[in-house]
């Protein structure tokens, strides 16, 4: 189990210092270590978190009872809490990570130029990522294993919240680790809760972090965006949409309404914003929000929508960019797809969009016009997941448009170089 470090704040600072040279030293012995050693270390860590079920279990016990003492919310809780399915789930992310071909290496594009350099351009690890997140134990492994997979050593450091799930997870992943011959130091845990810690890795670590991912609310990622001082993989809020259009199924609208809003209301690609085509309010609009309600879901609704459905609350401005992470959700009623598509790039954070609609020239549009990370058609918004995509897992969804953008996998998790080969020419 992680020992905890208590100390001055100059003292965080050199405990900092030292998990940057020890994450730097481990990067050159990950950057050559074969495909095979990376999947024996995934595959013990995977192994050895059903193994320690048991340890895990009392450890979030631990983690949810702190929580509800201090009156965490229900949507915090809920990512907070682990049992056997979930432990479970992050074993198979793990082997699913496993599984996916080597990204070290690859060639992503090659050609030859007429002077005879031929020129390729292959995937490199980034070398040390920092992940800074809140309440989700489960990140602990998930970006440990990405950051394995793709080379690269990685600083994680988990909310207070979760400090005891976190580190029983690490022990797991440094297990696995050991198992298979590489350096312990790949996958380290900030062993303290003080905040400080938190702004040396803001700093880049002497120079030992290349960069930075944030994973939890509003105030992190806003605090990271800020002051980071090494480049940041983010995205702020997950403000999804779910537009209705006159031409979809009825039966289908309302099923991905309810699983859209309410599968888990806490994760990022949850639905926030729901719009209906004015053209079927008459057919589609009530089925649809009685569904809802039904489901526990709590409606604000615009002065249109009341009109046909009085049993929700007035929305106000704030409503069209509020994040809830709960059972709310906002109602708009629409004009047709442009209007639909007005809302979104005026309110959306850019993170997950999806339409229902059997109109293509409908759906084209939509995907043309929009720029979010992710749009779907005829699919719940809560597939915005790494897992969902076959990533096997992700760090977060990213919502800026360098270099990395939608779930982060461990593509996502390299850079590139490029190798040109000749045969004796000099520039004239």
């Amino acid at each position: 189990m992680l020992k905890l470090h208590e100390g001055s704040a100059a003292d965080t600072g050199q405990l900092m210092a030292a998990i940057g040279r020890k994450a730097r030293a481990a990067v050159r012995p990950l950057a050559i270590a074969s495909t095979a050693a990376k999947n024996a270390a995934l595959s013990a860590m995977a192994d050895a978190i059903l193994r320690n079920e048991k340890e895990i279990l009392e450890a979030n016990a631990i983690d949810v009872a702190n929580g509800e003492e201090a009156g965490l919310s229900p949507s915090f809780m809920d990512r907070l809490k682990l049992n056997p399915a979930r432990i479970g789930a992050m074993s198979d992310g793990i082997r699913e990570i496993a599984a996916l071909k080597d990204p070290v290496g690859d060639v992503i594009a090659e050609w030859d130029r007429p002077n005879g350099l031929n020129i390729e351009r292959v995937r490199t690890p980034l070398g040390v990522i920092g992940v800074i997140y809140e309440s989700r134990p489960n990140v602990t492994a998930d970006a440990g294993a990405l950051c394995l997979k793709a080379g690269n050593a990685v600083v994680l450091r988990g909310g207070s919240d979760s400090i005891n799930s976190s580190a029983a997870i690490h022990a797991c992943l440094v297990e696995g680790l050991k198992a298979a011959g590489l350096p312990e130091d790949a996958i380290q845990l900030v062993p303290t809760t003080d905040r400080a810690a938190v702004g040396e890795m803001l700093k880049g670590l002497s120079g030992n972090l290349d960069v930075i991912i944030p994973r939890g609310g509003r105030s992190l990622v806003e605090r990271v965006q800020t002051e980071a001082r090494v480049p940041v993989f983010a995205h702020l809020e997950g403000i999804c949409h779910l537009y209705i259009d006159k031409s979809a199924d009825l039966a289908m609208a309302v099923k991905i309404a309810v699983n859209a809003k309410m599968r888990r209301t806490g994760i990022c690609g949850a639905a926030e914003t729901l719009l209906i085509d004015r053209a079927v309010a008459s057919t589609h609009l009530v089925p649809v929000l009685e569904a809802l309600r039904d489901a526990g879901c709590e409606l604000h609704a615009d002065a249109d929508v009341l009109k046909a459905f009085s049993d929700a609350t007035p929305a106000t401005d704030a409503d069209w960019v509020t994040e809830y992470l709960d059972a709310i959700i906002a109602v708009k009623l629409v004009d047709g797809v442009g209007g639909a598509i007005e809302h979104i790039e005026t309110f959306s954070s850019h993170h997950t969009e999806a339409i229902v609609a059997e109109d293509a020239a409908a759906v084209e549009r939509f995907f043309n016009e929009i720029d979010s990370a992710i749009l779907l058609h005829n699919a719940s918004t809560q597939f915005a997941d790494g897992g969902e995509f076959g990533m096997g897992a992700e760090i977060g969804i990213a919502t800026g448009k360098m270099h990395a953008r939608g779930p982060v996998g461990v593509e996502q998790l390299t850079s590139f170089k490029y190798r040109v080969r000749g045969n004796g020419q000099v520039r004239p």
